[in-house]
């Protein structure tokens, strides 16, 4: 995982009235009014919806999890917390994908509040992507904050550029994962880790 992996995307923003007037080109060009009374308002609450979609480009995810803890008694075992619900969106047609997270590491000194490790999820998840870059921006995030023994994180997801366009497949998962440290090198501990999640 590199830095510039986990690193915000500071692009230039344009300003929220021509965010409503290229909501209003989007419709003109499908052949709708948007001057008409159900969509005279749309622009508005689109720009309000993607704002809530897309939050996680104002969030830091590695000064989410800054805030660590050292006295656990010397715990070295897995920390995971599984089945941590995710929203996102595909990057290639901006179509919604939902899914599940799972997410452990292995504590060297450090420990986080397990809170910490599902907003780290919801602040990539909030943005544009690829559920492959999603996977490996959780567990470079991770990485780089507590420097752990190692990171194990596995994705599922349905994406509906996938079910409701194109191909048409309802209830298909896609499935990502990354490992790092000892999950990668240690097939003992990639195991405990899936079996732990149910897989």
């Amino acid at each position: 995982m590199t830095a510039e992996t986990i690193q915000l995307k500071t692009p230039t923003r344009v300003n929220r009235d021509d965010a409503e007037d290229a909501v209003r080109t989007l419709l003109s060009y499908f052949g709708e009014n948007p001057n008409r009374e159900g969509l005279v308002d749309t622009p508005r609450r689109f720009v309000d919806a993607f704002e809530e979609f897309l939050a996680g480009y104002d969030e830091d995810p590695v000064a989410i999890l800054s805030r660590t803890f050292e006295e656990v008694e010397g715990y070295q075992d897995i920390v995971l917390m599984r089945n941590i619900r995710f929203e996102s969106h595909c990057e290639h047609h901006i179509q919604p994908m939902i899914g599940t997270a799972h997410v452990a590491y292995l504590p060297d000194a450090r420990v986080v509040g397990i809170s910490k490790l599902a907003r780290v999820v919801d602040a990539f998840a909030r943005r544009l992507q690829s559920q492959e870059t999603l996977t490996n921006q959780i567990a470079g995030a991770i990485e780089a904050a507590l420097q752990p023994r190692g990171v194990a994180v596995l994705l599922e997801a349905e994406h509906q550029c996938i079910s409701t366009r194109g191909i048409h497949k309802t209830d298909v998962a896609c499935v990502t994962r990354a490992m790092t440290g000892e999950f990668l090198t240690d097939p003992k501990a990639e195991e405990r880790f899936l079996r732990l999640i149910g897989k």
